[in-house]
């Protein structure tokens, strides 16, 4: 895997729930991607992690990845929570069925396909990758307001 992508990603939510986007910024040797989307009635949480799946999707073989994220909640549960998560057929330590499920899923088959590094990094915090994926997350917020 010589393929070197950055990703940076994001998602927005007005309201918790309510109408969300998510956003993606890729760059690859020279070249840069965005990818931006939204639902009508959704969480912020199921936007970050659709943010970090739709980016996964847009990759056309296996690659060396950075992928930044200023969710805790995606940089813990993938690198942290998940092995339990799925040792205990999808129940949390308290035995409750593990929220977004369907989307953990997902993410955990198409981070399997290759070598990920995730970074948190502080939100709206002059991060110029995040600040762009967070322009992104709220243009696709727009769709639906």
């Amino acid at each position: 895997m010589t393929n070197f992508v950055e990703i940076y990603t994001d998602g927005a939510c007005k309201g918790n729930p309510g109408p969300g986007g998510w956003g993606v910024w890729m760059i690859y040797q020279d070249k840069e991607r965005t990818l931006h989307g939204g639902e009508a009635l959704t969480t912020n949480n199921r936007m970050e992690l659709t943010a970090v799946i739709r980016a996964l999707e847009a990759l056309k073989r296996p690659c060396n990845i950075k992928i930044y994220t200023d969710s805790s909640y995606v940089q813990k549960g993938i690198s942290e929570w998940i092995t339990a998560w799925k040792a205990r057929n999808w129940r949390t330590s308290d035995k409750k069925p593990v929220k977004n499920d369907d989307l953990w899923k997902t993410l955990d088959v198409l981070a399997n396909q290759h070598k990920i590094e995730w970074i948190w990094v502080r939100g709206h915090n002059g991060n110029d990758g995040n600040e762009r994926a967070d322009e992104l997350a709220n243009l696709g917020v727009t769709a639906f307001l």
